[in-house]
């Protein structure tokens, strides 16, 4: 049993069936009031300043800002957003079942507001759900898509090309810069890294054994049969004829034992 078996087994009470669901809903509703007035926003944001003047629903509400853009396209936008964070959240509560997916998302939720406590800034939910992607490009990333409703691609190339910028942020920036991004992927990290790191564990043990057995191929000799006293085989002597005597020892028809 695993430690998240455990976990489940003593706090499975706690799972919130449909999570995703609930919090898409909600960034519709803060969608379409922000559209009445659009300051009601700057209510919502995980500003570390605000939070520790007491402003303590920050730490939270900030999951519900919508990510969506402005002008013409924003409502499309927020079509395709709503509609994508859906149904990846369908997906893993599928698989993994509601507790794992809670926990998940919290992990998640606790990262982003220590990176916003600690340097300062508001936590954006798109960044949130992006770890929702990571985790179904990792379990199926062979599932293909239509991107944009339009084009069929894998999920993984999806998920590489959306990690390009952490990486490289993280490998260029200052300290702060590669400690935000460590923390703002921590949920991710903390499902998916031991398993990651056994599996290239792995490939790289059966890469050594495959490479032993390919040695081992070519250092072979390239015939079946040779002849016990003057060595000769089907390649050197492709027309001798080959027998195995009472002795067991394989010989060619010119000095095989009478």
């Amino acid at each position: 049993m695993t430690f998240l078996d455990r976990l489940e087994r003593r706090f499975g009470f706690l799972a919130i069936p449909g999570l995703i669901r609930y919090v898409m809903i909600l960034n519709i509703l803060v969608y379409l009031l922000a559209i009445a007035n659009p300051g009601f926003l700057s209510l919502l944001v995980a500003d570390r300043d605000a939070i520790w003047r007491g402003e303590i629903w920050r730490l939270v509400s900030w999951i519900f800002i919508p990510s969506a853009g402005s002008g013409l396209f924003g409502p499309l936008f927020m079509i395709f957003y709503v509609y994508f964070t859906w149904w990846i959240g369908d997906m893993l509560e599928a698989n993994w079942g509601s507790f794992r997916l809670t926990l998940y998302y919290l992990l998640g939720m606790l990262g982003y507001v220590a990176v916003a406590l600690v340097f300062g800034g508001s936590s954006a939910s798109i960044s949130l759900n992006f770890t929702l992607f990571l985790a179904l490009a990792t379990i199926a990333p062979n599932l293909e898509i239509l991107l944009f409703f339009v084009f069929p691609v894998k999920i993984k190339w999806l998920a590489i090309w959306g990690l390009l910028g952490p990486t490289y942020m993280f490998f260029v920036g200052p300290p702060s810069v590669q400690v935000a991004t460590t923390w703002s992927l921590a949920n991710y990290l903390l499902f998916f890294a031991p398993e990651i790191f056994r599996r290239m564990k792995s490939d790289r043990v059966n890469a050594q054994r495959r490479a032993k057995f390919d040695q081992a191929v070519k250092s072979a000799p390239e015939y079946m049969h040779h002849c016990e006293v003057c060595g000769a085989n089907e390649v050197s002597n492709p027309h001798e004829d080959f027998r195995v005597a009472a002795d067991g020892r394989e010989y060619c028809s010119r000095h095989l034992p009478k």
